[in-house]
């Protein structure tokens, strides 16, 4: 039987700054992507330039306005025909050994239609600052936000092709969305390998655009409600779930800065799952003591956890 084959796309625009570093993540697999497409918005940085001093080692590439991240990761996967597709976005880059894990997990598993590390966090300057690990997770976890890290995730195609691609209508919860349709049609399994890194800037979504995650969340909540597949375990978690989003809001509330707001998104969380809060404590007494103006509280709390960590 041949080996899987992997193909591998990255949506970029304006990101020269890390992009070489993503492509080359790729190219150095030692399991090499059998495809590897870059989807660039237009740039007008010196993205172009990169892109085209590894055209020959590309299987297609374009530079071109598009409507967003959703639409340019959509119209690379439609250029895929690998077994195994992931998608790596211009700021993050994959570890080595990650392609051959993760062909070897869907190889010993072969009902399991996705496959997911962990993460290391990076700042801008590539300098880790958390390392980001995952438990086994299912799909009522998913239901309730329990969230995995994108870049170290890899989609079995013809459960990618039943599930549909992303919803170009959602920004920052697009993939989560996904894994919960691709999690309702087949089996999802964590391996315990650190496959990526996910780098924490001044312009990534998750630091500067913090508000939009929780208005999403409750945009899949309506979603989960009256999707076909998902509608039965929804009615009988329903306050899990809605807690779960509460949570997931305060926690992107507070790295915005939005203490006030936290601290009640943190109480309806409470008030639906309160065990869905057990691991925010330190968070909720940082918010309190934030909004009392304790700067020092900040510090420490910035010092002893790391600004950019993503929500787990």
């Amino acid at each position: 039987m041949p080996p899987l084959r992997i193909s591998i796309v990255t949506p970029s625009f304006n990101q020269a700054k890390f992009l070489e570093q993503t492509i080359r993540s790729v190219l150095d697999q030692s399991f090499p992507a059998a495809e590897y497409f870059v989807m660039d918005g237009g740039s007008n940085d010196p993205s172009l330039e990169i892109i085209k001093k590894y055209s020959d080692r590309l299987s297609g590439w374009v530079s071109e306005k598009d409507n967003g991240q959703a639409e340019a990761i959509n119209k690379g996967m439609l250029r895929c025909s690998g077994d195994i597709i992931a998608w790596i976005n211009s700021d993050d880059y994959y570890l080595p050994g990650a392609f051959q894990q993760a062909v070897k997990a869907f190889e010993e598993n072969p009902e399991t239609g996705l496959v997911y590390g962990n993460v290391l966090s990076v700042d801008g300057n590539g300098t880790p600052i958390n390392l980001q690990k995952f438990p086994d997770y299912n799909l009522a976890d998913l239901m309730c936000f329990k969230i995995i890290s994108q870049p170290a995730v890899f989609m079995r195609r013809f459960v990618l092709e039943k599930a549909g691609l992303i919803n170009p209508e959602l920004h920052y919860l697009l993939d989560h969305q996904l894994w919960l349709r691709m999690a309702a049609s087949a089996p999802i399994v964590h391996i315990p390998f650190t496959l990526a890194a996910a780098r924490y800037h001044a312009d990534a979504k998750n630091v500067s655009q913090t508000a939009g995650f929780g208005i999403e969340a409750f945009q899949i909540i309506s979603w989960m409600k009256h999707d076909p597949g998902l509608a039965a375990i929804f009615s009988k978690n329903e306050r899990k779930i809605t807690g779960g989003a509460h949570r997931l809001n305060a926690y992107y509330l507070v790295e915005g800065g939005q203490y006030k707001a936290a601290i009640t998104a943190y109480w309806q969380a409470f008030k639906n799952a309160p065990a869905s809060i057990k691991k925010d404590w330190h968070r909720i007494i940082y918010s309190a003591f934030a909004l009392l103006g304790l700067k020092s509280i900040r510090q420490l709390y910035m010092k002893a956890r790391g600004r950019f960590r993503r929500y787990q």
